[in-house]
């Protein structure tokens, strides 16, 4: 018997595609629009006209394009940028001491006893987490893939191993949402409530649920090492694999001079911006601290980059890369970057690596463009799932979807409402992958039906931010999830079939989290 073939991502989400169009054809259109009732602002539902889409199914990829055009071009210079740095090797020799490293620490009993590979995924995973909490780390994870899928892969894990641990991991954070300003911070401002008030019950939760997460990755990640072949990406990971069997110990270890001068103009440049940007303002949630991070990170970079280029070129590499990574943290958190600084930092980087290796300007220009085109896979992955999302708005039928869920929560308990609530979340995260799009959208309704039938607001956003969270690692309609899977080399129904049984489980635990906010006394509640 001829065994059926899986379709290909592209089709899958074309399927998507269509059936978001006959939809437009079956639910009535309608639109939220925002009215003053007594000096207080509300949004109405209103019917309009439904569009039925038929050929523009067909034009859902151009306006893909044009809807996900930041996160394209974020992945298309992050893969070239990466490509320019890959070349010189940098990364291969950093992996390569960094396990020759882990090695020496199995002689010590605790780790040996604990397993150093599960420290280091934990650890790694902990610091993502943090960061999806903390300030809402979701687009820039595409750039830390190509790190952390190889060096799983040289640990003797899978590509899926290294999405989890930084994508997934971020993901956890982003559904715990400890200070996110992005979903908690929008949320409760709309809501009328003090920034960021729960704090204690969301630091439990955000605990709790990676607990389970990072459990559920190392009891994965052992199944893996034990037998390789029981990973559902085997034959996928023989791209990484072949990648990364180049003899690092026979690259040759020196300095040139086009190194140095990198340095000194990166550190003169450094020097610069420290003397105009004296002190940054960094936030943390509603809190901030003036800070000299700047001058700072200029006096690491000088002393490092002096040691690291003493030793080789690769390792003054591999230092800018931990610099481009500071950067950044303070940029965001500093200066409130977002992709289109955070991509050029890291195309800077790719540019710096190359002239540090002596490359000629056609040698980095041509080792660029190998860049872009090995992961313009990634790039037409994630324009054609933002075709879903215009399919369904130009339809008119999004906020009718909306409606019709928030009309189903009339008469129940509140426990059996706060469920709801939560269900409704998580089926318009689907079709909205943006938590400050759908804050916007969904508190202004939620919040004042909370208080109709004496639910909590907090408890309210608690099931916004469970139902925003989770799901955004398996719809297909997240650009950044379809960036990381074809950046990662993992076809979109492998995934799925990997992480359903997961994302269950966290359902299950978002809506056990879920009781507390309404049976207990809790602070912020």
């Amino acid at each position: 018997m001829k065994k059926q073939k899986i379709p290909h991502t592209y089709v899958i989400i074309f399927y998507i595609i269509i059936i978001a169009a006959i939809m437009t054809w079956i639910i009535p259109g309608g639109e939220y629009v925002e009215k003053t009732n007594n000096g207080v602002k509300e949004m109405v539902f209103q019917k309009v006209e439904s569009q039925a889409m038929t050929w523009q199914v067909f034009a859902a990829l151009f306006k893909g394009f044009v809807r996900q055009s930041g996160i394209i071009v974020f992945i298309l210079m992050i893969g070239g940028a990466f490509w320019i740095m890959n070349a010189s090797k940098a990364i291969d020799v950093g992996i390569f001491s960094f396990l020759r490293f882990t090695k020496k620490l199995e002689h010590w009993k605790l780790f040996r006893i604990l397993g150093v590979n599960n420290i280091i995924i934990t650890l790694v995973m902990i610091m993502f987490s943090i960061f999806g909490a903390v300030f809402g780390m979701s687009e820039e994870t595409i750039a830390f893939i190509i790190i952390l899928v190889p060096l799983a892969i040289s640990m003797g894990y899978d590509s899926i191993t290294g999405v989890c641990m930084v994508f997934v991991a971020a993901g956890l954070g982003f559904a715990g949402a400890v200070l996110n300003p992005f979903t908690i911070g929008i949320a409760q401002g709309l809501s009328e409530l003090p920034l960021f008030s729960g704090f204690e019950y969301r630091l439990f939760c955000w605990a709790i649920i990676n607990f389970v997460g990072i459990i559920w990755v190392l009891r994965y990640a052992r199944k893996v090492k034990k037998n390789p072949k029981a990973s559902l990406v085997y034959e996928d990971d023989e791209y990484w694999r072949k990648r990364g069997s180049t003899d690092v110990e026979s690259v040759k270890y020196h300095t040139p001079i086009s190194a140095w001068i990198v340095f000194l103009f990166i550190f003169i440049c450094l020097c610069v911006f420290s003397y105009i940007y004296q002190t940054t303002e960094m936030k943390i949630g509603n809190s901030s601290s003036n800070l000299p991070m700047l001058p700072i990170c200029t006096v690491l970079f000088f002393i490092s980059g002096i040691f690291t280029l003493r030793k080789s070129v690769h390792f003054f590499v591999l230092n800018l890369l931990i610099f481009t990574i500071i950067f950044l943290i303070v940029g965001v958190m500093g200066y409130q970057w977002y992709i289109m600084k955070i991509a050029t930092l890291f195309f800077a980087m790719g540019i710096f690596s190359g002239i540090s290796m002596n490359n000629s300007p056609n040698k980095i220009t041509n080792l660029f463009l190998d860049g872009v085109k090995d992961i313009m896979s990634a790039a037409l992955i994630v324009g054609l799932a933002g075709g879903i999302i215009v399919i369904l708005e130009d339809g008119k039928v999004i906020d009718s979807i909306l409606y019709g869920m928030s009309k189903s929560m009339y008469g129940f308990g509140k426990i059996t409402t706060v469920g709801i609530m939560y269900f409704i979340q998580t089926v318009i995260n689907v079709v909205i992958p943006s938590g400050s799009a759908k804050a916007a959208l969904t508190m202004p309704i939620m919040a004042p039906f909370s208080d109709l039938i004496g639910l909590s607001r907090q408890a309210t956003i608690m099931a916004f931010q469970f139902g925003d969270g989770f799901t955004n690692m398996i719809t297909p309609t997240s650009g950044v999830l379809i960036g990381v899977l074809g950046v990662a080399k993992i076809p979109y129904e492998k995934w799925v079939k990997w992480i359903t049984p997961f994302m269950i489980i966290l359902m299950i635990l978002g809506l056990l989290l879920l009781i507390p906010t309404v049976t207990m006394k809790l602070n912020g509640f």
